[in-house]
């Protein structure tokens, strides 16, 4: 089910709304076990075959959850988590990698392995990573033991279910179990449509209408011209952007209607001066998972820590997460791109020989995170690297392109620009309505 679908504004999230406040005022029901079976009907809307694959994984994990945290047993605590984080990227695996790794198998070997065809379950990456999180916390005696009814609405809440944001388990929690969860608030409801109304500006307005150029444009990259590479190019980088984050605003939106605040996920990522930056406030919480449960772990396991080898463990965490966002090269050297570009402005903030004008540091910025994205939607590296070599004039300098013929685009792009670099974000109406209640 899709959160700008009829039947998702319309049905769905309104009798969920309105059967979860009744059972919380008429009874002592906490409302929980509705919002579980809300989210297994949520999911299941996409494809009921694939809904057994997230209750296994919730039940499978759950006990392994309940095993670590009652093991007193270091060693055997640790043997526990291994194979519970083993499992679940198994499992992840299985479903995402098979096919990619065959299709290699046969290109290196030679070989005529057949592809499963598998495939790949809704939200498996995100919820994947969020139990892997939890696991851990678990084994760091932050979360102690807890209802499975608990563990299944803190995987299966369905406005944070398909692409996040990826949540701890002790900041959601607590707002379900609040005492001030059981009423309805009128101002959260304002600021909830309110910021689903904004999700879907971005996602039908400026996403959906940015696609037309980049579907074109990435589909006859051999005879697009200079200035028709750049607006393809900077189409898709704002198409995944307004896609994304009008995504993430119309979850948090919907997720506010029942008094819980999930966590930020964008933060005006165009407008940072550095690639640094720009990580900080771009899917902040698949950053965060990405620091905490993968960087620091590897780089604690090391026998001495400095400057080379703080990078080389950077490196391998964007690639691991090119490699998280899809089985294709495009990924892969997406993330890998974005992982020498982090040494690269890491190596220079320690040289720190000069510092480098605001202006001319975003501009830096926001061409190389263009020209990764690139990588980031290409179907092949052969569109890709076609896009890079019209873009430095391959296919001639001339204006003949027709990208401008439609006034309503040219709002879209004047609204895409203006938005992403003049605006304040949704984080500012949240912040200013919480600072406000104090």
């Amino acid at each position: 089910m899709l959160f700008h679908s009829l039947i998702y504004l319309l049905l769905f999230l309104p009798s969920v709304f309105t059967l979860y406040f009744l059972l919380r005022r008429l009874t002592n029901n906490d409302g929980k076990i509705l919002l579980i079976f809300s989210g297994i009907f949520f999911y299941g809307w996409w494809n009921v075959k694939f809904t057994p694959l997230i209750i296994c994984s919730v039940l499978f994990n759950y006990y392994v959850s309940k095993v670590i945290i009652n093991l007193e047993n270091k060693k055997k605590k640790k043997l526990i988590l291994f194979f519970g984080i083993f499992c679940n990227i198994v499992y992840l695996g299985i479903f995402k990698y098979t096919d990619f790794i065959i299709n290699n198998l046969n290109y290196f070997f030679h070989s005529n392995i057949e592809t499963f065809g598998l495939p790949f379950p809704l939200a498996m990456s995100f919820f994947t990573f969020q139990t892997i999180a939890y696991l851990v916390d678990c084994y760091d005696g932050e979360v102690k033991i807890k209802s499975l009814k608990d563990y299944s609405l803190f995987i299966i809440f369905f406005p944070q279910l398909i692409a996040g944001p990826i949540v701890k388990f002790n900041n959601m929690m607590p707002q379900f179990n609040s005492s001030k969860n059981k009423s309805i608030n009128t101002k959260n409801i304002l600021l909830g449509l309110t910021i689903i109304l904004i999700g879907l500006f971005k996602k039908i307005v400026l996403a959906d209408n940015l696609s037309i150029n980049v579907d074109y444009g990435f589909n006859n990259f051999e005879s697009i011209n200079f200035i028709e590479s750049w607006i393809t190019s900077f189409s898709f980088t704002f198409q995944i952007y307004f896609d994304f984050s009008g995504y993430i605003d119309m979850a948090t939106g919907s997720a506010l209607l029942f008094n819980i605040l999930l966590p930020k996920n964008f933060d005006s990522p165009f407008k940072a001066t550095s690639l640094i930056n720009f990580w900080k406030s771009w899917h902040i919480t698949l950053f965060n998972f990405l620091m905490n449960y993968v960087y620091f772990p590897i780089l604690r396991s090391l026998h001495k820590i400095n400057f080379v080898n703080a990078m080389f463990v950077t490196l391998i965490v964007f690639i691991i997460s090119g490699i998280w966002h899809g089985p294709t090269y495009g990924y892969i050297i997406f993330g890998t791109l974005h992982g020498i570009g982090i040494i690269i402005n890491h190596t220079f903030n320690k040289i720190n020989i000069f510092k480098i004008n605001k202006f001319l540091g975003w501009l830096l910025t926001i061409t190389y995170v263009n020209l990764t994205m690139i990588f980031f939607r290409c179907e092949n590296l052969e569109s890709a690297f076609g896009i890079i070599k019209s873009m430095i004039g391959h296919n001639g300098f001339g204006f003949r392109t027709n990208f401008f013929d439609d006034y309503f685009l040219i709002f879209v792009y004047i609204s895409s620009v203006a938005i992403s670099l003049f605006f304040k974000n949704i984080n500012y109406l949240i912040d200013n309505y919480y600072e406000t209640k104090k």
